[in-house]
């Protein structure tokens, strides 16, 4: 079995906005910091990830409303309201210096991982509101993959299991509250990277716990990085 390679990258771990485009968002601060603007709590856990598994992590920090770097080029949600009444030069130099950056570093190190006969592992790290246009979500935690790649399944079932031995009582779903075939950063390196070369699995951690008691917060980040670990060694004994 190959060594196995962790990357870790947080797509939404700030709300910034450059000095240059903050007359788009006078009045939005409540935008900007919601839900809506980044994701509470995500490069927390990335970062308590990164320390447990000493793997590399990639962050960004800029707003995803001022452009979502977990959206594909030319989907109708890259561009914000606010942002999209940019002239299309301004959004050109928007996603050279903040998307494709981005984009660009966490490409070129998995691509150097399986270059060196690694399989990746790439879990990306978000969280997601508690309550959307007036539903409740139902989990604590979502694992999102694609249902057609046998080492995703894999990996979401195994993180699952070994999630729930250390919290029975965690609602932890598969590909909820999203499909993890939708687009997404994850589903762009699919199709630049075979399937036993590189397995993408998004993690969603509902904010309720990120918003309400600190240090359930601090235990519940120990106990997926720990299972994230306890996966890893799995694998490399052959699961």
């Amino acid at each position: 079995m190959r060594q196995l390679a962790v990357v870790l990258t947080c797509e939404h771990g700030g709300y910034q906005v450059p000095g240059r485009y903050r007359r788009l968002f006078a009045g939005a601060r409540a935008d900007l910091t919601s839900h809506r603007g980044w994701d509470p709590g995500a490069a927390a856990l990335a970062t308590t990830f990164c320390r447990r598994l000493d793997a590399p992590l990639h962050v960004t920090r800029i707003s995803r409303l001022l452009i979502e770097a977990n959206r594909s080029l030319g989907h109708r949600q890259l561009f914000s309201e606010y942002s999209r009444p940019l002239a299309p030069a301004e959004k050109a130099d928007v996603i050279a210096n903040y998307y494709q950056p981005y984009r660009t570093r966490v490409v070129t190190e998995i691509a150097g991982h399986i270059a060196a006969h690694r399989h990746v592992l790439h879990v990306s790290v978000h969280s997601f509101t508690p309550q959307l246009h007036g539903v409740v979500r139902r989990a604590d935690i979502g694992l999102l993959y694609d249902p057609r790649r046998a080492s995703e399944r894999a990996w979401s079932a195994v993180w699952r299991t070994k999630i729930r031995e250390s919290r029975a009582e965690l609602i932890v779903r598969r590909n909820y509250p999203y499909q993890g075939k939708a687009d997404g950063f994850t589903t762009f390196l699919r199709r630049q990277f075979a399937s036993d070369q590189y397995a993408g699995i998004e993690i969603e951690v509902n904010q309720r716990w990120v918003l309400t008691d600190k240090a359930a917060w601090r235990k519940l980040q120990q106990v997926l990085a720990r299972s994230l670990a306890d996966v890893c060694s799995a694998h490399s004994a052959g699961f």
